[in-house]
């Protein structure tokens, strides 16, 4: 698929994130000529990323602040394309970054709602600054979600993702980093989480009773553990327990290679008793970067069906990226995680489907 540079840019989001998935999942295996033209398609999203900035001060200089934060949202979802592109290591991947943070600081111009630095404490465990999005006012309480970045990101990198996303769905998100929640003694990710939970309960613009959470890579685990914990979480975008069942385990393969009929019993009710320990709908990603595979969400989520266990899947589209790296479709896969979270979190429930 070919996307030539982006002279002319106008602030329409959903145009612009249907060309970013459309764009995604075009990519082609990896090879030596698709290793380059990635890293040019990885520079001429970066610039359409500044292209958007660009328009979003001059709406902002003629006060049409609606077109402004379209812009900034184009931008983010541009430069976050790029930063996919490229390879950890690259100095254009840093670049990006910042950017990102720069066009967070400045959206609140236009939006109208700014994105609060708020510190969390937690006791002996010390404390961190997480990032909150309202979405209602003092006035209105609207559900919200506590959104956990990836092991390999930072909590600001996962809001820039996000915001495009979550902006006119009615959710407000409270974003932390990976390693303030992992990095605890056992237990310890519980009581980070809960204070965090508390933080939102008490918010006059939060509805206390529609608080979900959702964990992005190994931080799906974590959220399964917290959602076990804590019973206000209403709704989790999480694992399903299977991590940490399946490296408690000396190889998965025993689990697939046994031919025992009371073995196989076993290994269904356990999947079964996993699924029950969150009290709430769980949304399970399955492939990708996550940590859940696509077989064993599926065999998951057979069994929870059979015992009427609220389980969803997700699978984004994957492609092999630039220097081997892996590449998925965030935009698609996003839209299904808020979609789903929108869903619940507004007490609607379907349980036992494949969104996408």
């Amino acid at each position: 698929m070919e996307f030539g540079a982006w002279s002319h840019v106008r602030g329409d989001l959903e145009s612009v994130r249907q060309n970013a998935s459309a764009f995604l999942d075009g990519l082609l295996p990896e090879d030596d000529r698709a290793q380059l033209a990635r890293q040019n398609w990885g520079a001429t999203w970066a610039g359409t990323g500044d292209a958007y900035c660009r328009l979003a001060d001059l709406n902002i200089t003629k006060k049409k602040y609606d077109e402004a934060t379209q812009a900034w949202l184009c931008a983010l979802t541009a430069f976050e394309v790029a930063r996919r592109l490229v390879a950890d290591d690259d100095p254009r991947r840093a670049d990006v970054s910042a950017k990102v943070e720069a066009g967070l600081q400045r959206i609140g111009l236009s939006f109208g709602h700014e994105v609060e630095s708020v510190q969390i404490a937690c006791g002996d465990l010390g404390e961190f600054i997480a990032y909150y999005l309202p979405a209602g006012t003092p006035n209105s309480r609207a559900p919200a979600a506590i959104c956990v970045s990836n092991e390999e990101e930072e909590g600001v990198t996962l809001l820039g993702r996000l915001l495009p996303v979550v902006v006119g769905r009615g959710i407000s998100v409270l974003v932390v980093s990976h390693e303030n929640i992992a990095n605890h003694a056992r237990g310890g990710s519980e009581i980070v989480l809960s204070h965090c939970l508390d933080l939102l309960s008490v918010r006059p613009d939060v509805d206390s009773g529609r608080i979900g959470i959702y964990g992005d890579g190994l931080s799906a685990s974590l959220v399964t553990d917290f959602a076990a914990h804590d019973r206000r979480i209403v709704a989790a975008v999480c694992d399903g327990g299977i991590w940490n069942w399946t490296r408690s385990l000396s190889s998965i393969d025993w689990i697939t290679s046994t031919d025992d009929g009371a073995d196989r019993d076993m290994v269904s009710g356990h999947r079964s008793r996993l699924a029950r320990l969150p009290n709430c709908p769980i949304l399970v990603v399955a492939g990708g970067r996550g940590v859940v595979s696509v077989s064993e969400a599926i065999k998951l989520q057979t069994v929870c069906m059979a015992a009427r266990i609220d389980v969803d899947l997700v699978m984004p589209q994957l492609m092999r990226g630039g220097l081997g790296e892996e590449v998925d479709n965030f935009v698609s896969s996003d839209d299904c995680i808020f979609r789903w979270l929108e869903q619940k979190l507004a007490r609607k429930s379907t349980s036992g489907r494949i969104i996408g």
